[in-house]
């Protein structure tokens, strides 16, 4: 007799501390893949901080690109109204006033169109080409960040898998982060 209830109290013991130092398998398993989609996640993070930044300096230049063709309109717009305003006055036809009067529409010419300063023309595909570039740039900032909220929706569901221990929710997570993360790697590679 006292032998089985040494048994019972070992068994009893074993239940009460075995908990506490036995993992599943399982838990080990879902805790490498909530590692892998942690370092996916730091990963994506990288390339949509990327993004961000590369939208937000190509938006400052299509700025500064369409400040300096404004500066330039002025500057056209004040040529243009000084060559109108001599014309109209009586002594237009004078050599050193026409002289004038041609200089001004001359320079007006050359703010409008000139390659080697560049030219309202040339600063406007400029402005146009830093605005393309920043909405691509704006693009990949969405795309790396829907990726990101699916790496983290991953995370979650391994991590709950643990507790209420689904595998099929570890199976999900397993999937969606890896769709995720092929998908950041897609775009990281600027294929969209």
């Amino acid at each position: 007799m006292a032998e089985g209830i040494e048994t019972a109290q070992e068994a009893i013991e074993h239940a009460h501390h075995g908990p506490e130092h036995t993992v599943e398998p399982n838990a080990r398993r879902v805790a490498v893949l909530v590692a892998l989609l942690a370092v996916a996640l730091a990963l994506t993070e990288v390339g949509s901080n990327s993004a961000q930044n590369a939208y937000l300096t190509h938006h400052i230049q299509a700025a500064d690109d369409w400040a300096f063709y404004q500066a330039k309109t002025i500057r056209s717009n004040l040529y243009a109204l000084q060559a109108d305003t001599l014309a109209s006055l009586p002594v237009a036809a004078e050599s050193p006033v026409r002289q004038r009067i041609d200089d001004w529409r001359m320079q007006t010419k050359r703010l409008d169109d000139d390659e080697k300063t560049q030219g309202r023309k040339q600063l406007m595909d400029k402005a146009h080409a830093s605005e393309a570039a920043r909405d691509h740039a704006f693009h990949r900032y969405h795309l790396f960040e829907g990726a990101v909220g699916a790496i983290q929706i991953g995370i979650v569901l391994a991590s709950v898998s643990i507790v209420t221990r689904v595998r099929l929710l570890a199976f999900a997570a397993a999937a969606l982060g890896a769709l995720a993360s092929l998908f950041a790697l897609v775009v990281a590679f600027d294929a969209f």
